[in-house]
């Protein structure tokens, strides 16, 4: 019997909702059967929405939440105060083993509080990190931390290390991951002091393939399966990466439309071209996992489309598949028993 993994995907995140994260819903249930969405929001207006397609029956079901937490609310109050938003009741769904995980496009303040006081954080995990995937020349790494913990000491890069590796091993399907620290240059005695207490930590820990320290301009090279970093670092390495490749994008269809004789020679090179720039796409990759807690949590762009909802809902089959929450369970176990 085929199992069936359950999704939670909160149906009011993010700037295109609830319109574009009922179509990504309703594409993911449609192109496979071992999938089940709990569409979580105000359910007039989600039901509304639904009643645009046709999908199999009893693969989605509305759950109603008639609150919204925007994006501007203080994260922590409004987590305390709105028990019937999309988050909070998404949340719980997943702490009462009513759904196998959650994703949301919404507030990323709400999410990361709400990870970890109602889902709550695996035994012997110091922070949970966000782990987004990103294209790189060579195919793709993970970026941990890019945004959950700026403040993050030496120990807690190590389990971002150990957690990522994980990820990209058993997700991913890379063996024996590359892990790398972010760095201003390749010397170990180079960084600042987060990096030079954390590099020999990494550098001695027989869980991961480390490979040393990692410049920015690397990353996009395929430097590293692993990119390790606290969430400041990452979060300015992530959106510049995805501010940088919007950029290039627009100015080469740009380029190539400029005159007669680009025109046609784009003609010629569009199906290429279509294929390469569709890999530095942030909805091919799906959300960012919030590793480390006892439910999967999956946060996605605010400005998500069909198509990410879509890959996000995929993610999180595979994450269940692979027991990657169990593997981390396991791992963390038996640092702490060695240590």
């Amino acid at each position: 019997m085929q199992t069936v993994t359950r999704v939670a995907v909160d149906a009011m995140g993010g700037d295109n909702a609830p319109a574009e994260v009922v179509k990504g819903a309703v594409d993911a249930v449609s192109s496979r059967a071992d999938i089940k969405v709990f569409l979580v929001g105000q359910e007039e207006a989600v039901q509304e929405e639904l009643k645009k397609y046709q999908y199999p029956a009893g693969l989605i079901e509305v759950v109603d939440a008639p609150e919204v937490i925007e994006m501007a609310e203080p994260p922590v109050q409004a987590i305390r105060s709105k028990k019937k938003s999309s988050i909070v009741v998404g949340m719980n769904m997943v702490k009462q083993k009513e759904a196998d995980a959650f994703v949301s496009a919404g507030s990323s303040g709400a999410v990361l509080v709400g990870g970890q006081t109602i889902v709550g954080r695996i035994r012997g995990i110091k922070r949970p990190p966000l782990a987004p995937i990103i294209p790189t020349e060579s195919g793709r790494s993970l970026l941990i931390d890019c945004g959950a913990n700026v403040d993050a000491r030496p120990e807690h890069l190590l389990q971002f290390a150990k957690m990522g590796s994980i990820y990209m091993e058993n997700v991913i399907g890379v063996k024996n991951p590359r892990v790398a620290i972010v760095n201003i240059g390749a010397e170990e005695e180079k960084g600042n002091a987060l990096v030079k207490e954390t590099f020999p930590l990494l550098r001695e820990c027989k869980d991961i393939n480390f490979v040393g320290s990692i410049e920015a301009r690397e990353i996009p090279h395929g430097g590293a399966d692993v990119i390790v970093c606290e969430a400041f670092v990452g979060n300015v390495i992530l959106k510049l990466y995805e501010g940088l490749s919007s950029t290039l994008i627009s100015v080469i269809k740009g380029g190539l439309m400029s005159t007669v004789k680009s025109k046609i020679g784009a003609a010629l090179a569009l199906p290429a071209l279509k294929k390469t720039l569709k890999t530095f796409a942030a909805d091919e990759y799906g959300g960012a996992p919030l590793l480390g807690l006892n439910g999967l949590v999956v946060k996605t762009h605010g400005s998500s489309k069909a198509r990410e909802i879509t890959n996000s809902i995929y993610q999180c089959v595979t994450f269940r598949e692979q027991k990657i929450n169990e593997i981390i369970k396991e791992k963390i176990k038996d640092s702490e028993e060695n240590d």
